[in-house]
């Protein structure tokens, strides 16, 4: 099937774009407690703090897993992951129709989803880039990032609506659907590398040799790679700042933007489709990012977006009203503008410093953008419990934003590595 299709594309375009349709999914099919807390709430009575609990640690796992995942597809591959993972999501989705206790609620949507997703995670964006694009890199790691934070908005009002007409139990079974039809996409079409289908990566001139299969232990290559990055300054700059930028987005924006207009009298349907604007923008933010990557110091970029969105946060308390007027929507525009437009430029810098151990070590990163995403996940939800609203949560994001800024700034340069050396060197580790 694939070779029929690239006989008029390069293959690697495909490839990208399975993965795209597999980071769209696993992004919505993550994206439902954020419209599902609230029927969660009036049907059992359990608090924001308990059902917020559960959403931080599916965005804990969904970090942690990232870097084993990245290990995982080095070991048996890109495909039978990702399928799994899927299909580990299809059923802790399904699952959650059959619950009456709070530890129903943790096992699938934090466990089981958290697992699930994770393995699809942005670690997911950085080896398929690496492996299938010499040339465009920045571009598509831009393209692949906007599937990932655009599925779990743009599809918020779909879920919402099915929540809200047919009960939050008929849009966790649209998400099994949808999650099993996406695996058997995955299995047909994706391929590992480009000599499966007898051709080079995209932008190759053949002087970059393939890399070395890593078959040892997948869990002790993620672990050495974290040793030996976290052995660098740069390394910690860039996962501090990430922390950031998760706590920014997915903890307290994605999870909590519902329920805080709701607090003010938006319809969730309404407050779901300004989350879904910001899914739009978020398109076009991210790969103009990526576009930009190729062209200017990455650094400068991260001090850029980190600024503005902090900024943005400080101003967003005073907008909410029950019906959204034109601040609130240049918010949502900027906001997807500036969503996740700090993954490329920190994918790249984490080539720059860590060449062949790039994806796992990024894998590292992004477990530190959800261990922020899943602390402030859950002390938003226990801030709106004690105060009534979730106003500290959003001044106290807006000023970490500014750290963030000073994070970037201070990531020095690294001198251009040797990727055929290194791998050269990779080889023997790998056969001694």
């Amino acid at each position: 099937m694939v070779r029929v299709l690239s006989s008029r594309v390069h293959p690697a375009w495909l490839i990208a774009g399975v993965a795209f349709v597999a980071l769209v999914g696993a992004a919505a099919f993550r994206s439902a407690p954020g419209v599902l807390m609230d029927p969660l709430h009036r049907e059992f009575g359990w608090p924001h703090g308990l059902i917020s609990a559960a959403v931080s640690l599916n965005l804990l796992l969904f970090g942690l897993t990232a870097p084993f995942a990245a290990a995982l597809m080095e070991r048996f591959g890109i495909r039978r992951v990702t399928a799994s993972a899927l299909l580990l999501v299809g059923v802790g989705s399904g699952f959650t129709v059959l619950m009456t206790e709070p530890w129903q609620l943790i096992l699938c949507w934090g466990l089981l989803i958290g697992l699930g997703t994770g393995s699809m995670a942005l670690a997911f964006v950085s080896t398929v880039v690496d492996r299938w694009f010499v040339a465009r890199r920045g571009l598509v790691s831009g393209v692949l990032t906007a599937g990932s934070a655009t599925g779990q908005l743009v599809f918020l009002p779909v879920e919402a609506l099915l929540a809200e007409r047919w009960g939050w139990r008929t849009a966790s079974l649209t998400i099994t659907v949808a999650a099993l039809l996406v695996a058997v996409l995955v299995w047909l079409v994706m391929r590992e590398r480009p000599r499966d289908l007898g051709t080079s990566a995209y932008g190759a001139t053949g002087e970059e040799p393939e890399p070395v299969r890593d078959r040892g232990n997948p869990a002790r290559n993620a672990i050495n790679a974290l040793v030996q990055a976290a052995r660098t300054p740069a390394f910690w700059l860039l996962a501090g700042g990430f922390a950031i930028c998760g706590a920014s987005t997915n903890g307290l924006v994605n999870t909590h933007f519902v329920p805080a207009a709701h607090d003010h009298g938006m319809p969730s349907t309404t407050a779901a489709g300004l989350l879904a604007v910001i899914g739009v923008f978020d398109v076009l933010g991210t790969v103009a990012s990526g576009y930009l990557t190729d062209k200017i110091n990455p650094r400068v970029l991260l001090a850029v977006y980190y600024t503005l969105r902090g900024v943005s946060l400080f101003v967003l308390p005073q907008l909410f009203a029950p019906t959204p007027g034109v601040e609130m929507v240049l918010f949502v525009v900027f906001y997807g503008l500036d969503w996740v437009a700090t993954v490329p430029p920190t994918m790249a810098l984490c080539r720059e410093h860590f060449g062949s151990k790039a994806s796992v070590v990024f894998g590292w990163v992004f477990a530190s953008h959800q261990v922020g995403a899943a602390a402030v996940a859950g002390a938003a939800g226990l801030i709106r419990d004690q105060f009534g609203d979730y106003a500290l949560a959003w001044y106290g994001s807006g000023l970490l934003c500014l750290l963030a800024t000073a994070f970037s700034a201070s990531i020095r340069r690294n001198a251009p590595r040797n990727p055929a050396a290194e791998r050269g060197a990779n080889s023997a580790r790998a056969g001694s």
